[in-house]
């Protein structure tokens, strides 16, 4: 994952942009689903959520998980029935996992853990202070690396800003069980008629402050056929899919890889634009058994928990996100 996605400049938006939806928000279909650099220059500016919370905000759009949408997430949880998002904490190289856990006994009862968490292979969760453009972060955050890097971390934006917790509603969407094969090949790309056509598939419609987790099968496919390089080559999300995230007001999203397509088919990138939505992201997530619980119920929404690490400054945490039945 990029940390930087380029170094053009960021523009400053002082206006508070409310939830309606742009011109440049409209869902883009074949012909139209070309997305160019100019489109999401504009992007930039037409779908930023900077300054609709305040300019002094730090979460994003977690602001749209209300106290009323937990109470409609824990009224999805009817039968008590719970099922890890996570992967088992890889420990071994491989071609997807560059950094994998190092676990050291210390003594019988006494063990000690080092994680490097970002990149494609430890479930985690992006702070939005790990995702910035031209060194400016969410809400026009600007820190200076050498505070950042010797002083202790971030003073805005960082993951401690979740340590109360999420609970929302979460919605599955498996695009390999819509395409009707056991995982998607990577490089294929998954576009807003495809989202689209899961809702209708599975009669439920993404609404504000829903954590969405897009499922390709990359863990189905690892198990088959072994290990790849995820960062040059994965099924995931188009980039024209960034007006659709913003006009739904996703909270929260999640995928089995980075969520987005590699290689890119379009100018852009949803992990790189999550800085202007404002948009914490899970990584890595193991969506297989998800799926299989959503299908025996066939019901493809849940009420979703999940705890980062209390770290001041941090960019993320590794965790365990719960999904309840």
């Amino acid at each position: 994952m990029r940390a930087l996605i380029g170094s053009i400049a960021v523009v400053a938006i002082c206006a508070t942009l409310t939830g309606v939806a742009t011109s440049s928000q409209e869902v883009r279909t074949g012909a139209d689903r070309v997305v160019t650099r100019e489109d999401v220059e504009r992007w930039k500016k037409e779908l930023s959520n900077w300054g609709r919370w305040g300019k002094d905000d730090q979460i994003g759009t977690i602001n749209l998980i209300t106290p009323a949408k937990r109470k409609q997430a824990v009224a999805l949880a009817k039968e008590g029935f719970v099922v890890s998002l996570s992967r088992d904490v890889p420990t071994e190289k491989a071609a997807d996992t560059p950094w994998p856990l190092g676990h050291t006994y210390l003594g019988v009862g006494i063990d000690q853990y080092e994680i490097r968490y970002h990149g494609y292979a430890h479930t985690h969760l992006d702070s939005l202070a790990h995702v910035a453009d031209n060194g400016v972060f969410y809400n026009g955050y600007k820190p200076d690396p050498d505070s950042v890097t010797k002083g202790g971390g971030h003073t805005r934006n960082s993951i401690h800003n979740l340590k109360s917790g999420i609970v929302t509603r979460g919605i599955l969407i498996d695009i390999p069980r819509l395409k009707g094969v056991e995982y998607l090949e990577p490089g294929t790309a998954i576009y807003p008629e495809d989202l689209e056509a899961w809702e209708k598939k599975a009669g439920v419609k993404v609404s504000p402050g829903d954590a969405l987790f897009v499922r390709t099968g990359r863990w189905a496919r690892r198990a088959k056929v072994g290990p790849w390089d995820v960062a040059k080559q994965a099924a995931g999300l188009d980039s024209s899919t960034i007006p659709w995230l913003r006009q739904r007001d996703v909270a929260l999203l999640g995928g089995d890889g980075a969520q987005e397509v590699a290689p890119a088919k379009n100018a852009g990138s949803v992990h790189s634009m999550m800085m202007y939505l404002g948009l914490h992201l899970f990584d890595n997530c193991d969506l297989d058994a998800l799926a299989a619980a959503a299908a025996a119920r066939n019901r493809w929404e849940f009420m979703l928990m999940a705890s980062p690490l209390a770290v001041r400054g941090g960019t993320g945490s590794p965790l365990n996100p719960i999904a309840m039945f």
